[in-house]
């Protein structure tokens, strides 16, 4: 086993930028280790609705990073509280969906630190009734990531205000995240650990259980390769926020001017479709409107783009451009339309 030192980082873009590479292209004839701490973030796994998962507007008001992950399973969140493990190995068909295999020692390190931990359902650790880890897997066929969270001492309000979504009426064929109780590990310690310090006892019980293994530190041309994945990948919008499934979306709300009814469909994240409704009054007819948005990203600043030389009176009457825009991408509590 090789502990690969991640120098610190906390940019949750380059820390999964780090985890792939190690995964595509170091030698397989090695099995890795690999821990990071994330600022805070909403990490998303592969085959979600990226806009299903997280309250956009707190997000942004609170410039938490949302990434899309390579392995599925749901959306979590990250802190500065929150450690990451991950283990990269050759594939296995025998390992693969066999979340024991790798938890295992994971789980043995807590409980000699007198958390009773143990896995239950299909890749959650507990304490109890209490989630403390998540888990994922993702697999090339050839190498394989085994990953997960532990929640030592996040700031678990924010994984309620970061997670809870208030965009109106999604439908889509996205894996929608179970929420489920989740506390701390700290909760069931009996005096405080830094997080540092919880890394260090965690990597000693690692090591006392397998051969001894070295560290790593990646070569400057290695780094090259993780940013240039992180560029690439990892800080691009169709990555995040592009890849997520066909979905509809329904938004209705009453103005002064009349009510309006969106049907939008979203493709890889593209709007394909609209069609406005209502029983507002205007001098030009909408469907001019609609085609305004087609092709565009189903993002905020991206519409906003797309409308900068519309005249949004021409079509409602006294309506503010800006509500325009916040009925067709908002976070706001708005009347539901069934």
């Amino acid at each position: 086993m090789i502990f690969i030192e991640n120098e610190g980082n906390t940019n949750p873009r380059l820390n999964l930028a780090l985890e792939e590479y190690i995964l595509r292209n170091f030698s397989n004839a090695s099995d890795y280790l690999l821990f990071y701490i994330n600022e805070p973030s909403i990490i998303i796994g592969r085959s979600q609705n990226t806009l299903e998962e997280i309250n956009h507007e707190y997000v942004e008001e609170n410039n938490i990073h949302v990434v899309r992950r390579v392995s599925g399973g749901g959306a979590v969140y990250h802190d500065f509280g929150n450690l990451n493990f991950s283990f990269i190995n050759n594939h296995d068909i025998k390992s693969l969906h066999n979340f024991k295999n790798f938890t295992a020692p994971v789980i043995k390190v807590l409980s000699q630190l007198g958390v009773e931990a143990e896995l239950k359902g299909r890749n959650d650790i507990l304490v109890g009734d209490k989630k403390i880890s998540g888990t994922a897997q993702f697999t090339t066929g050839k190498r394989m990531i085994s990953h997960g969270t532990l929640l030592l001492d996040t700031d678990l309000s924010e994984v309620v205000n970061a997670l809870q979504v208030k965009m109106s009426k999604i439908e889509s064929k996205g894996h929608k995240s179970v929420r489920s109780r989740v506390a701390n590990i700290s909760d069931f310690l009996e005096k405080y650990i830094a997080i540092e310090d919880f890394r260090e006892l965690l990597l000693k019980g690692l090591y006392d259980e397998s051969e001894p293994f070295e560290v790593y530190h990646l070569t400057p041309e290695e780094w090259e390769g993780v940013h240039k994945l992180k560029e690439e990948k990892y800080d691009t919008w169709d990555w995040n926020f592009g890849r997520s499934p066909k979905f509809n979306i329904q938004r209705t709300k009453r103005f002064a001017i009349g009510e309006l009814d969106l049907r939008i469909f979203v493709e890889k994240g593209y709007i394909k479709e609209v069609t406005i409704f209502g029983d507002f009054f205007g001098k030009e007819p909408v469907a001019s409107l609609e085609q305004v948005l087609i092709d565009v990203a189903y993002d905020k600043e991206k519409i906003t783009e797309a409308l900068e030389k519309v005249t949004i009176q021409d079509y409602f009457g006294a309506l503010d451009t800006q509500d325009f825009i916040d009925l067709v991408y908002g976070a706001d509590e708005i009347e539901m339309a069934e």
